[in-house]
């Protein structure tokens, strides 16, 4: 039988067409299913605190972080004093990340046997992508006591329990600007249950600067400073201005510095110090922090 040329010019179409498609790829492998994502920002700072002050950063969830901060003497107290390291003030305290954005923490100072704790939390996270935001806004609300007991013949308010209580409050507002600066300011409040006279306010406010300038990958410059707006007598005090460096050394953060103020807690640091750079009034000073994992997150699904 005589076939239709017609006919074999629709068949030869066909096959053509049905090996062409075969040979494209799938096209459903070209839709990716990976959108972008939102994706938090870290190590912001290389530890919780600047140096005094408390820093963005956080512990993770089930992490525990023993910490000795270390203050030695007044440096121009002379070659008798070895410039300042035959006296030690210390803090240790433990924090703990209770979640990814809650972390708490208690510590004691050598300084005034005073005892302190906080809590510590991230309403908002900087981050980068859908929905991102541009800084992250943590929340920090302290308290500390003097556990010094007034003798019995004391008849001021100091002997009672609620009259040793002093209050931390602050708002960090801080940036990642790149791998190598960051930078974050607080505005903060100590409120004193008691003060000396009536002349004075039970309210002191600050506004606190922290900065970090990576000079290595385990190696960073940090500032800490704290200038005093509203509350202390000109005159009786000093903003506390810390410099130093960050130093990674696998689970540890090594800090060394120099600084005015002796204090290691916000009440200390913030209306205690009166010393002063611009007489050579610094003391040197570290801070060691070692973390633990004692809470390994939970996993779900088969081994």
């Amino acid at each position: 039988m005589k076939k239709s040329p017609l006919f074999l010019t629709v068949i030869l179409c066909v096959v053509g067409n049905i090996k062409v498609f075969c040979q494209q790829p799938d096209l459903l492998k070209l839709v990716s299913d990976d959108k972008p994502k939102k994706e938090h920002v870290s190590n912001a700072f290389k530890s919780t605190r600047v140096i005094n002050g408390q820093s963005m950063e956080f512990l993770g969830k089930g992490v525990l972080d023993f910490r000795i901060l270390h203050r030695f003497g007044l440096i121009n107290s002379g070659a008798n004093n070895l410039y300042g390291l035959d006296e030690a003030k210390m803090r240790i305290g433990l924090d703990y990340g209770i979640m990814k954005n809650v972390m708490v923490g208690i510590g004691r100072s050598t300084l005034g046997k005073e005892i302190d704790g906080f809590i510590k939390l991230r309403p908002v996270w900087q981050s980068r992508g859908p929905g991102s935001f541009p800084f992250s806004v943590v929340i920090v609300s302290s308290m500390v006591i003097d556990p010094t007991k007034a003798p019995p013949t004391d008849t001021s308010k100091f002997q009672f329990y609620t009259s040793r209580l002093s209050f931390y409050n602050a708002l960090i507002i801080g940036r990642k600007f790149s791998e190598r600066f960051s930078l974050q300011f607080t505005p903060e409040m100590v409120h004193r249950n008691l003060v000396d006279s009536v002349q004075q306010s039970n309210n002191v406010y600050a506004v606190g600067v922290g900065a970090r300038f990576k000079l290595s990958k385990r190696v960073a410059f940090v500032v800490d400073y704290h200038h005093i707006v509203y509350g202390l007598k000109e005159g009786t005090y000093t903003d506390p201005l810390s410099i130093g460096f960050d130093i990674e050394t696998g689970g540890h953060v090594f800090q060394l510095h120099f600084s005015n103020s002796e204090g290691m807690n916000e009440r200390a640091f913030i209306l205690g110090t009166t010393d002063k750079w611009s007489k050579g009034s610094v003391r040197f000073g570290f801070n060691l922090s070692r973390v633990f994992t004692v809470a390994k997150p939970k996993t779900y699904g088969s081994k």
